[in-house]
């Protein structure tokens, strides 16, 4: 996007936001200022609407566009990302000051009122600690929060120098840093080969990229390929600096083995067949001190399924949220667009922000005419055409379980050894992963089962397809007891008098003098 929604159609300037009455909720509030909340926002907020754009981090961009604070002095943040440009001119419409941006707000819940509007519920301060959560009050939601990374375990994979793809390049990106001198770069899915070449040209040797599924799939939709050539530069450019930096690609292969004692030494390399079982006598040992692996996103939907949402399978075995051709949900009211309907990209999540943005407007205004996309339309039906290959292209292989041995912790927080949950499975009857969460309390620590959900179900599954993981969870994070304490009392009748402070009020009324 290099303009304003305005200049897309041709049109005049939109007005500003029209004024509201001190307290009144907002038009629209939305929840992420990754690429997809970005453009939703300001997109709204251009045509009219007052809008708040709520998001755990101190600083725009989401995962994608993560960039270092300011303090650490980078000059060229931009070299580490494709289609800056794009962010932005994002950021520059938003700083045009048209949206309520609310960084440091860790929306954990959302509550439908009697009169139709949403309540987000949020944890204040840079990890959610502030002394004062806070309620934003909306007619209308987007909810762009996008995705985490999904963790396939495998013996030795809780050994310090093991991070997540996602991870190691989160650092880089934020804090200029490297996993470590020497890192083996696996797991399957396209971004390994954006962080194998990051991580190469920031100064760290990689002695191998391991992708477990390999791109022959891809040839099989030559006309998706061919809708969108922009995937196949950015293929290009990544292949390009493999080369240049002499990175080894091992396609067909997996990381089945970590070794060390007190932190990551080598892995073990193994060809894995098409179910990605490993094929015996194959293993090669790698010397390095980090791995960064990774098997793909899972779109974070868990605020959406709490009020209700319908979901859909992805072809890589992840739930999507159904979303109508205009990115609004199964619940009136509220719409998503991004990573929450299935993993696509940053230029997905930009074009499907900017529909979801339109639509709202729309709604809200009565102006059917405004929504009217239909280029956006095709362009979002044609990333997300490419955004399902590439989901069926690097789904994991129903073998991999027999990487596990029967020591191996699967669930991480708990502690929970994969032969507790084939026990669980074989000798207690458990056929899901809910069953196996009662029985083993695997799923029931700290990330609540967001680190060890795939592998549970899998593994329930004795062989069978998987169910995916419910993603139902009653809070979006962790939350003090003395923050659900304050919502005993009656809930504030609107906000504070300043205009500004709309951002939020207090869960509990001031207490009478």
């Amino acid at each position: 996007m290099t303009g304003s929604a305005s200049d897309a159609q041709g049109g005049a300037p939109p007005a500003p936001p029209a004024a509201s009455a001190p307290g009144a909720p907002y038009d629209l509030l939305v929840v992420g200022a990754g690429a997809a909340g970005l453009a939703g926002a300001v997109t709204a907020a251009e045509r009219g609407l007052s809008v708040a754009l709520a998001d755990s981090s101190e600083q725009t961009g989401g995962q994608y566009y993560r960039h270092p604070a300011p303090g650490l002095g980078a000059n060229r943040p931009e070299a580490l990302h494709h289609g800056w440009s794009a962010f932005a001119d994002l950021r520059r419409r938003l700083a045009a000051g048209r949206v309520d941006h609310l960084a440091g707000h860790h929306v954990w819940s959302l509550v439908r009122e009697a009169d139709g509007t949403w309540s987000a519920h949020a944890l204040t301060g840079p990890d959610g600690a502030a002394d004062t959560p806070v309620r934003i009050r909306a007619r209308a939601l987007l909810l762009a929060t996008g995705a985490y990374e999904r963790h396939l375990p495998f013996p030795g994979w809780t050994l310090p120098g093991v991070v997540g793809a996602g991870g190691a390049q989160a650092m880089l990106k934020s804090g200029l840093v490297l996993p470590g001198r020497r890192v083996v770069v696996a797991g399957s899915g396209p971004l390994l080969l954006a962080v194998a070449s990051s991580l190469a040209a920031a100064g760290a040797r990689v002695p191998a990229l391991v992708e477990a599924a390999g791109y022959l799939r891809y040839g099989r939709a030559p006309r998706v390929l061919a809708g969108n050539p922009r995937k196949a530069v950015e293929a290009l450019l990544h292949t390009a600096a493999l080369v240049r930096h002499r990175v080894p690609v091992r396609l067909g292969s997996a990381v089945t083995e970590v070794h060390g004692t007190d932190r990551v030494e080598a892995v073990t390399v193994a060809r894995v067949d098409r179910a990605w079982r490993p094929v015996p006598g194959t293993g090669r040992r790698i010397a390095c001190d980090a791995l960064a692996v990774g098997h793909g996103l899972v779109p974070q939907i868990d605020l959406a399924v709490t009020v209700g949402c319908a979901t859909r399978a992805r072809p890589d075995g992840t739930l999507g949220l159904a979303l109508d051709d205009h990115q609004e949900s199964s619940v009136p009211g509220l719409w998503a667009a991004g990573e929450t309907g299935g993993v696509g990209g940053a230029e997905l999540a930009r074009t499907e922000g900017e529909l979801a943005g339109r639509a709202i407007a729309a709604r809200i205004l009565g102006d059917r005419a405004g929504a009217a996309a239909a280029g956006l339309r095709r362009r979002r039906d044609r990333l997300r055409a490419f955004a399902d290959l590439m989901s069926a292209a690097h789904a994991p292989g129903p073998g991999w379980p027999e990487w596990l041995t029967d020591g191996t912790d699967v669930c991480r927080c708990e502690e929970v050894p994969a032969g507790t949950v084939r026990a669980a499975v074989s000798d207690l009857g458990a056929r899901d992963a809910r069953t196996v969460k009662l029985l083993t309390r695997a799923g029931m620590g700290w990330c609540q089962g967001r680190m060890c959900g795939t592998a549970v179900s899998c593994l329930a599954a004795a062989g069978a397809t998987p169910e995916p993981p419910a993603e139902r969870r009653p809070f979006a994070v962790p939350v003090p007891l003395a923050t659900l304490a304050a919502l005993d009392g009656p809930p504030p009748a609107g906000g504070p008098a300043e205009p500004s402070s709309r951002q939020g009020v207090p869960c509990r009324p001031d207490p009478a003098p």
